[in-house]
């Protein structure tokens, strides 16, 4: 969280709490549907979105590859036209592991980190973004619960959007020069 200011929030109606930064605190389920298992943050300066999911613990995945495996599934509902796992981040690791030794039931902790190349929202295939996910994955066993806490950090923006904001960019410089600014 280098240096931000975080805040903790309480989540799924108090039954847990987590510390993320202030600027996530757009909270999405009050400008669309978000499903009961789920909540959402994003900060819209930057584009980037936090989600906290519950799920029943998925006792056909092996614990060690588990976040790997919701990174896939992940990609999978992101319709992502191509993904890359990338080495772990121990940072991330942890933060995790600190958080999980106030618990009193067996818990298990993993994190994946991978590129992806997807569309957001309701943008078509021709637009797509590269996108840095982190997954990590508190395997809660005593309450046969698995949580999936995903970010989405935007690397590339849709070129196109990006030439063309280049290009305005280049056409305004030309019109009014640099002393304008």
């Amino acid at each position: 969280m280098n240096g931000e200011d975080c805040v903790q929030r309480p989540l799924f109606g108090g039954a847990i709490s987590s510390w993320f930064p202030l600027r996530l605190q757009q909270d999405l389920s009050n400008i669309t549907h978000v499903p009961d298992h789920q909540e959402v943050f994003s900060d819209p300066q930057q584009d980037e979105s936090l989600v906290f999911e519950l799920l029943e613990l998925k006792h056909d995945v092996e614990d060690s590859g588990s976040a790997v495996r919701f990174l896939r599934d992940l990609a999978g509902e992101q319709d992502a036209l191509e993904t890359m796992n990338l080495p772990k981040y121990d940072r991330l690791y942890e933060y995790l592991v600190e958080g999980l030794a106030s618990l009193n039931s067996p818990a298990i902790a993993t994190t994946a980190v991978g590129l992806m190349v997807i569309a957001k929202g309701r943008q078509g295939r021709e637009v797509q973004n590269l996108v840095r996910v982190y997954v990590a994955n508190l395997r809660l066993q005593g309450i046969s619960t698995d949580v999936v806490i995903s970010a989405y950090e935007p690397i590339l923006i849709d070129m196109r959007y990006t030439q063309k904001l280049m290009m305005i960019s280049s056409l305004f410089l030309r019109r009014f020069g640099s002393e304008s600014l």
